[in-house]
């Protein structure tokens, strides 16, 4: 069975950073597009950051541009978001999900196949 988990997860203050990691269970995924949603409490889940198999190509939402990186290790089976100058508005559960390659990379969470039970990031202001 494919399992994508998420962490790196925590508490942090307006300003900080911190780098989420996810590991995925199956060799496919490496040739597979991987990405980071979010969802804050009460509002839907949305589009965070995306990257091609390769790594090079990324997609980022506009809130998190210049702020956030996603890379990834394919031979470690690991992809990363690396947060900095986090926001309370930053404050979320962040989701690792996979989907098959496509471009432009997608930015709708039916773009994707599999997912992971994600990790809670809280920004204190």
């Amino acid at each position: 069975q494919v399992q994508l988990v998420e962490s790196g997860g925590s508490l942090v203050q307006t300003g900080g950073s911190l780098r989420l990691s996810c590991t995925h269970s199956a060799r496919t995924f490496s040739f597979w597009t991987m990405a980071w949603f979010r969802q804050a409490p009460g509002k839907e889940r949305e589009f965070v950051a995306a990257i091609s198999w390769s790594g090079g190509t990324t997609r980022y939402a506009d809130s998190v541009k210049g702020r956030f990186t996603i890379s990834r290790d394919n031979a470690k089976n690991t992809v990363y978001l690396q947060m900095n100058s986090l926001k309370p508005q930053d404050t979320a559960v962040y989701y690792c999900t996979a989907g098959v390659q496509r471009q432009p990379l997608g930015i709708r969470e039916d773009e994707y196949d599999y997912w992971g039970q994600g990790t809670q990031v809280t920004v204190s202001s």
